[in-house]
């Protein structure tokens, strides 16, 4: 116990300002490397492109992503990419998956998954646009189906180039809206 408080006595004020200095460099770059990890395998952050989610999300809205542990659920809001239809990540809702049976009536403007009609309060209007994809459909095994809120703004499964989304091009749920500022929170 002598030993070390006259150590500290002996120590100079250089040596205590390299030795705090390597503390705070030490403490830094630990807190660095926990970011990077955080942001590499818990969560993203990723910017809303278009209008396909309004009005849930607007173009430019920043939200954190996660894929930890996450098995795409339905009325969960996604960020899928799939090369073969756009580059960048797209935002979409989940409707069905895999087993599931979807069909629309675009007449009524009405989405039914196994013989009920979804309650949409989400939606801008009723979906009576169609694309290329005959209904009924029944979502295959590893794949889940996607529209956007904006229906008929929205290009998503309906159209055969995105089609059924394989569960592998999911890169996670939204979990919230980081900005803009004023409407920061969770999205359902």
């Amino acid at each position: 116990m002598r030993r070390k408080k006259q150590a500290e006595a002996d120590e100079t004020p250089q040596a205590r300002f390299h030795s705090e200095l390597f503390d705070w460099g030490e403490a830094l770059l630990i807190s660095l490397a926990a970011v990077i990890l955080i942001f590499v395998f818990a969560v993203r952050i990723i910017g809303v492109e278009g209008t396909s989610m309004v009005p849930t999300l607007q173009d430019d809205d920043q939200l954190l992503v996660s894929n930890l542990f996450y098995t795409p659920e339905k009325g969960d809001i996604v960020i899928l990419t799939k090369e073969s239809f756009m580059t960048s990540p797209i935002v979409k809702r989940v409707i069905a998956t895999e087993g599931d049976t979807i069909d629309i009536d675009f007449g009524a403007g009405t989405v039914t998954v196994n013989g009920e009609v979804l309650q949409e309060d989400y939606i801008a209007e009723p979906t009576n646009r169609s694309y290329d994809v005959d209904f009924p459909q029944t979502v295959p095994e590893g794949c889940i189906f996607v529209m956007g809120d904006n229906r008929n703004g929205s290009t998503d499964s309906r159209y055969g180039a995105l089609g059924m989304v394989d569960t592998r091009y999911v890169i996670g749920r939204v979990l919230m809206r980081i900005y803009p500022f004023n409407k920061i929170g969770l999205v359902s």
